[in-house]
């Protein structure tokens, strides 16, 4: 049973026998990178890499297309995914770090200029 389901992920289109499968395998390289960095401090995320332009945007669109092609390619659907949800939280974490923290900053600095 065992022997029959690995011959046909070998046999599949989408096999180990292809670019089809090893790309986005080596793919998983960018969204562990991606968890590797949310332990770096947000000032060192750049927005340029995150943004939509680049790693999140390439993720959306690349999972959507994993799953309109055929045969279909859950590698790469995983892959994608894992890239665009990894690049939307690290894009959170710089965006309330900029944003979010400078302004209670300000409000607690006028709190206290108001005493």
């Amino acid at each position: 049973m065992v022997n029959s389901k690995l011959q046909a992920l070998w046999n599949h289109p989408a096999g180990p026998k292809t670019i089809h499968f090893w790309a986005p395998t080596f793919k998983w390289g960018i969204t562990i990178a991606n968890i590797l960095d949310s332990s770096k401090p947000p000032e060192q995320v750049s927005y340029a890499q995150q943004a939509v332009t680049a790693i999140m945007g390439s993720g959306l669109i690349w999972t959507r297309w994993g799953t309109v092609i055929t045969p279909k390619n859950w590698n790469l659907v995983s892959v994608n995914f894992g890239m665009a949800v990894t690049s939307m939280f690290q894009l959170a974490r710089k965006t309330q770090h900029d944003y979010l923290s400078s302004n209670d900053q300000q409000a607690a600095s006028e709190s206290i200029e108001d005493q």
